[in-house]
């Protein structure tokens, strides 16, 4: 049987796609990228009413580099869709401003001009941050990004970028910002700026307010400004960060959100001045500073330290949200008399990403690095998928995920200790790869076992449950057993 995302990935996920060119009555493009953002569930809704000759069509006419994407073994492994009579809505506030949904372009390459921000509004974004305008002249360097792929596809799991802040003049990008606002009055348009001292962030942060922005996001996090005392400079100075995020909340009276940097050992020390600043939210995280060897990132025959995005950081914007969630005790606004909501950054590509963040009490989140490598159309399964997700669970209201999995986090000295769970193996999904033979033989403690027919067996006198078999068998067939007492067992 087809392993439906291993082929789903196969995809280039073309413009324009010309299997669905071929298919008329379908849409199989549309269908693969379903699967390939956590919507595997509702592909089949676009490959309805397809006849064989159909897909045999689409097949021939996909483009790629050895074989074609098996579309017909796609459309054959497809559950039937979910039946859900209404989709409940995305709604949310974010510090007080009415939001169609939590997903907004983070302010980066992806906002910088109006026709990228229309084009992005109109594909059903819900708002922007857009690009950091400053009052310095911003010179760019050539080329400016590089990533790391997935062996043997195009796949970007990590992605480094030099670039700094808005190369227009101030005048240019309020004057987009004002035009987003008149022909945009349902979105939300967020300004971020950043100033090197205190009458650069009032000023800026007022000529924001005067161009219609919603709120003003304060960018003390950028790594790479080559002008000394900006961007990162400041979001590692806690005193700095109060000291700015009280300026301007005097200066306006639009919601301020500083945003804060992750090259920094405890991001809660700037949160929380952000917060006695007066901030209504906090924005986390920006890049990660980072190096990479390429050659084809040389400036000149030169390289420099600057920024890592992509799904790769994730992990890391996930636990300093978590950190500074429980810092703020956000669940319990009345601790510190006022509440401040979160948004959410770092390797959203899917919907479950997003709900992650969401669930550790993120209200909003921004999106970057996956609209650079796969466009604006990404937010339709970001949309529908959490919608789907809050039919299953009858959820109708978005509010109610909001910091939902906080609790169950606890300090690492806390975590039982007394009991553990065994894997447990699938032989009829196993196809007898042994690979969580070798990675238990030579990276865990031993405990498996293949027979004659490379099906494997578990050694419970060795196994300490770590699952490290799980992780790496690549077709699913282990899980996990019933969690039973340490002390009911009898070791070697």
């Amino acid at each position: 049987m087809i392993h439906l995302h291993e082929e789903a990935s196969r995809c280039l996920l073309c413009e324009n796609a010309p299997c669905s060119a071929a298919c008329p009555k379908a849409d199989p493009a549309r269908a693969i990228r379903a699967i390939r953002f956590g919507n595997v569930n509702l592909a089949r809704q676009w490959l309805d009413d397809v006849t064989p000759d159909e897909l045999e069509a689409a097949e021939k006419a996909c483009i790629h580099y050895d074989r074609p994407v098996r579309i017909k073994e796609i459309a054959k492994a497809l559950p039937l869709p979910p039946m859900v009579d209404r989709l409940p809505s995305l709604a949310i506030k974010f510090c007080g401003i009415p939001c169609e949904s939590p997903f907004f372009l983070a302010s980066s390459a992806v906002s910088t001009n109006y026709e990228m921000v229309s084009a992005a509004f109109e594909a059903g974004w819900a708002g922007v941050y857009f690009k950091t305008i400053c009052l310095q002249e911003i010179k760019e360097v050539s080329p400016r990004f590089d990533a790391l792929h997935v062996k043997g596809t195009g796949d970007i799991y990590s992605f480094r970028n030099m670039e700094q802040l808005s190369e227009h003049t101030p005048q240019e990008d309020f004057s987009i910002i004002q035009r987003l606002k008149k022909n945009y009055p349902k979105k939300v348009v967020i300004a971020s700026i950043m100033g090197k001292d205190e009458k650069e962030w009032t000023v800026l942060a007022r000529r924001a307010e005067d161009a219609g922005a919603d709120a003003v996001e304060l960018n003390f996090s950028c790594p790479q400004m080559r002008h000394a005392g900006m961007g990162s400079d400041v979001g590692q100075n806690p005193e700095l960060v109060l000291f700015y995020t009280a300026c301007v909340k005097q200066a306006v009276d639009i919601p301020v959100i500083p945003k804060m940097t992750p090259n920094i050992t405890n991001m809660s020390q700037p949160a929380m001045a952000s917060f006695f600043g007066g901030a209504d939210g906090i924005s986390a995280i920006n890049t990660i500073k980072s190096a990479t060897m390429a050659p084809r990132a040389e400036v000149d025959g030169h390289r420099c330290i600057s920024g890592l995005s992509g799904r790769a950081v994730k992990p890391i914007a996930l636990r300093f949200i978590l950190e500074i969630a429980n810092s703020l005790d956000i669940n319990r606004s009345e601790r510190f008399g006022r509440s401040v909501d979160l948004s959410g950054i770092g390797g959203i590509e899917n919907w479950r990403d997003a709900l992650e963040f969401i669930q550790l009490g993120c209200r909003n989140v921004q999106v970057c690095t996956a609209v650079m490598q796969y466009g604006n159309r990404i937010i339709e399964d970001l949309k529908l998928g959490l919608q789907h997700y809050m039919a299953d669970r009858g959820i109708s209201r978005l509010d109610d995920l909001v910091g939902e999995q906080l609790p169950s986090f606890i300090p690492v000295s806390d975590m039982d200790r007394e009991t553990i769970v065994f894997p447990k193996f699938d032989l009829d999904a196993c196809i007898g790869c042994g690979r969580c033979y070798i990675s238990c033989r030579d990276g865990g403690h031993q405990a498996i076992r293949l027979d004659e027919n490379r099906r494997p067996s578990l050694d419970g006198s060795k196994c300490v449950g770590c699952h490290l078999c799980r992780l790496v068998c690549p077709v699913a067939a282990i899980d996990a057993a019933k969690r039973i007492p340490l002390s009911s067992l009898k070791r070697r």
